[in-house]
C-alpha cells in the first residue's frame, strides 16, 4: 500500500505541475494574442529585447554545435551506406535527420541552457527580493509584465533558430560530402533539397514552437515558485533546466507519434 501511495502521490504531483504549466502558458497566450484586442498593449519593446537575448545571442554556439552534429551525422551515415555502395544518400540522411528531429531538438536544448535557466534565475531573484510583490502592489500583473514578452520572443525565435540550425547541419554534412563522398558543394545542397518535402520542414517548425512554449512555461513557473533565500534561486534554476529537457523530449515524442499516424511520415 505504501508503494501504491507513493506512486499515486507522484502521479498527482506531476499532473498538478502540468496543470500549473498549462495555466501559466494559457495566461501568457491570452496576454499575447487576446488582451491587445481589448486595450491592454503588448510590451513589444521588452519582447524585442528578449528576442535579441534568446535568438541573436544563441547564434554563435548554436551554429557551432549544429555544424559539428551535421558532420557527425554524415560520418555515421557514410559508415553504413558505404557497405551498400550508397554514399550518394549521405546528403539525404543528414537533411532529413536535421529538419525532422535534430535541428529542433538541439536548438531547444541550447536555448534551455541559455534562456530557460535565465528565465528561472531572473524571476526567482525578483521573487526573493520581493519585486514580484512590488509589481502586484502597483497593480501590474506579473504574468503580463514578465512572462508575456518571454513567451512572444520564444515562439518567434525558436522556429527562426531551428531553420538556422537545419542550415548549419546541412552545411556541416557538406564538408564530409565534398571531402569524401565525391560531391561538389552545389550538388550536395541540391541533393539535400531534393530529399526534403515541405512536411519535413513544417513538422520541425511546429515542434520548435511547442518547445518554445514549454521552455518558457517551465522557466517562468519555476521562477515564480521560488522559495525564500538565495539558495532557492539556484535550485529553481537547476530544476527548470532538468524539467525543461524532460518535457521537451516528451513533447517531441508526442508530436513525432502524432505526425507519424496523421501523415504516415
Amino acid at each position: 500500500m505504501e508503494l501504491a501511495t507513493q506512486i499515486g502521490g507522484a502521479v498527482t504531483d506531476g499532473l498538478a505541475y502540468l496543470g500549473a504549466l498549462a495555466t501559466l502558458g494559457g495566461r501568457a497566450a491570452y496576454f499575447t494574442f487576446v488582451a491587445p484586442l481589448r486595450g491592454k498593449p503588448l510590451r513589444l519593446q521588452r519582447a524585442v529585447s528578449q528576442a535579441m537575448q534568446v535568438g541573436v545571442g544563441a547564434l554563435p554556439i548554436l551554429s557551432l554545435i549544429t555544424f559539428f552534429i551535421g558532420l557527425i551525422l554524415a560520418l555515421q551515415a557514410a559508415y553504413e551506406l558505404r557497405k551498400f555502395g550508397a554514399m550518394n544518400y549521405v546528403a539525404s540522411a543528414v537533411a532529413i535527420s536535421m529538419t525532422r528531429e535534430l535541428g529542433p531538438l538541439i536548438t531547444a536544448i541550447v536555448v534551455i541552457g541559455r534562456s530557460g535557466s535565465a528565465f528561472a534565475a531572473e524571476i526567482g531573484t525578483m521573487k526573493v527580493t520581493e519585486e514580484i510583490d512590488a509589481l502586484e502592489t502597483m497593480a501590474i500583473n506579473p504574468v503580463h509584465f514578465l512572462v508575456t514578452p518571454k513567451f512572444l520572443a520564444m515562439i518567434v525565435m525558436l522556429p527562426c533558430l531551428t531553420i538556422w540550425a537545419n542550415f548549419m547541419g546541412v552545411l556541416g554534412g557538406s564538408l564530409f560530402g565534398v571531402a569524401q563522398a565525391n560531391f561538389v558543394f552545389s550538388g550536395y545542397i541540391r541533393a539535400s533539397l531534393d530529399a526534403l518535402f515541405l512536411r519535413d520542414i513544417v513538422t520541425g517548425l511546429i515542434k520548435s514552437v511547442m518547445f518554445g512554449i514549454t521552455i518558457t512555461a517551465v522557466g517562468c513557473h519555476e521562477g515564480l515558485s521560488t522559495g525564500a533565500g538565495a539558495e532557492q534561486v539556484g535550485r529553481s534554476t537547476t530544476r527548470a533546466v532538468v524539467v525543461s529537457i524532460f518535457l521537451v523530449i516528451l513533447v517531441d515524442l508526442v508530436f513525432t507519434t502524432l505526425f507519424f499516424f496523421v501523415s504516415g511520415a
